[in-house]
């Protein structure tokens, strides 16, 4: 395996001067061995950030920091064979539904968070497995609702003014009688409806999604949700059951000016900017029952090799990179949004309308859950809304059926 290393020197009074963060003092950081090496795997915009401001912390430590360029996700594959070879780097970049099972496999360092964070019980159960923290919370992510500014003066606040909306002629489908366009939400993708599902009382995994005996998707609730989504089924097109091609009919249909509104993720942002239509971003409607719409929450943090043998500098680190300083200037060069609490509210007050709403829709998101069982909810859960709305099935049993799969999934892998 070849890596691109990219060493940052300290020392350099030029460099210390036009860093906009601040140095690792106030933080309390630890002055180590001035020999210590710290290696840091990431890629892309993480990358750039670091190499503009990791010297502050180099300079604060003493410890010399080594940046590897590397896929995120080639760098936690390669983890089990590359750490006991001593190719891993100490610290890596990690989506959090991948935390907990990279943890729970021996991979991983249990780490501290930083307690300025302002980190909150969501924020920990993103890095945590087992009652072990994994991970330092670094980026959030979330679903939105995007709207058509020339169609919709302001963001609808509600599912009623959405169905109040699929009411209106003007987005009536061309083809098919008695079908509307107006609002589009892809729920044959079982990453969008857990939202809908979530809201209306079901679950995965239990009350903090940890424990994969207790599935909650045919619930009462759960069963309410599927029946409300059947509703918008019933008025929207027969494509809208394509699990593979309604995606794109959703974002067509936005770009093209023929839906007010959809529900989509901060990737979708650029397609629309590069189309011309002229759109903002709000936190997806409240739900008919008086519920936020509970989709799953995202984001990266950063994880120590457990193979490290340098796990007091990585946790240094750590709380560096996740300090208020730190964050917002992560958000200021790169627009990713922080975890950090008082970086969230000073993104949240200095960004546009889709940093605003990725934050206020995440604050009422659900963490996946990150245990490895979950990669069985994936592929169970895949023809739940499909089996529903196309009227194979009823509501009810289709999530049973659903429910049989993921468990005897877990039951055939884990047990």
């Amino acid at each position: 395996m070849k890596f691109n290393w990219k060493k940052v020197l300290v020392g350099s009074l030029s460099a210390a001067l036009s860093l906009s963060a601040v140095t690792g003092g106030a933080l309390g950081l630890t002055k180590v061995a001035a020999q210590d090496t710290l290696t840091i795997s990431a890629d892309g915009n993480l990358l750039d950030y670091l190499e503009a401001n990791i010297a502050s912390f180099e300079e604060e430590t003493g410890i010399t920091v080594e940046l590897m360029q590397q896929d995120m996700f080639e760098a936690m594959e390669g983890l089990p064979l590359d750490g006991p070879a001593g190719l891993a780097a100490d610290v890596l970049i990690a989506p959090y539904d991948r935390i907990g099972s990279l943890g729970m496999t021996g991979q991983l360092a249990e780490v501290t968070l930083n307690e300025d964070a302002g980190f909150d019980d969501n924020d920990r159960l993103q890095v945590t497995a087992n009652d072990t923290i994994y991970g330092a919370p670094v980026i959030i992510e979330s679903l939105v609702l995007y709207y058509n500014t020339d169609l919709l003066p302001e963001a609808p606040t509600t599912f009623e003014e959405l169905e109040a909306l699929a009411e209106d002629e003007s987005y009536a489908f061309d083809g098919e009688e008695g079908k509307n366009v107006a609002f589009l939400a892809k729920w044959t993708d079982f990453y969008v409806s857990y939202g809908l599902i979530s809201g209306f009382g079901g679950y995965v995994f239990g009350e903090d999604g940890s424990d994969p005996t207790d599935i909650g998707l045919n619930n009462e609730g759960a069963i309410e949700g599927i029946n409300y989504a059947i509703e918008w089924f019933n008025r929207w097109p027969q494509g809208m059951l394509d699990v593979t091609g309604s995606g794109d009919f959703v974002t067509q249909s936005f770009m093209n000016g023929d839906t007010a509104a959809i529900i989509g993720g901060p990737w979708d942002a650029t397609a629309f900017v590069e189309s011309g239509i002229p759109f903002e971003a709000a936190k997806i409607p409240t739900l008919p029952n008086g519920n936020d719409y509970q989709p799953f929450g995202g984001g990266k943090g950063w994880i120590v090799s457990n193979y490290s043998e340098n796990k007091e500098a990585a946790q240094q680190f750590l709380d560096w990179v996740t300090s208020e300083e730190q964050q917002v200037a992560m958000f200021d060069m790169i627009r990713e949004i922080p975890a950090n609490h008082a970086a969230r509210d000073y993104a949240a007050e200095n960004s546009d309308s889709l940093t605003s709403a990725v934050i206020e829709t995440y604050s009422s998101a659900v963490p996946m859950p990150n245990i490895p069982e979950m990669g069985e909810v994936w592929p169970g859960a895949e023809n739940l809304m499909f089996d529903a709305a196309s009227g194979n099935k009823t509501a009810e049993q289709s999530a049973n059926d659903a429910v049989e799969l993921i468990s005897q999934s877990i039951e055939q892998k884990f047990n």
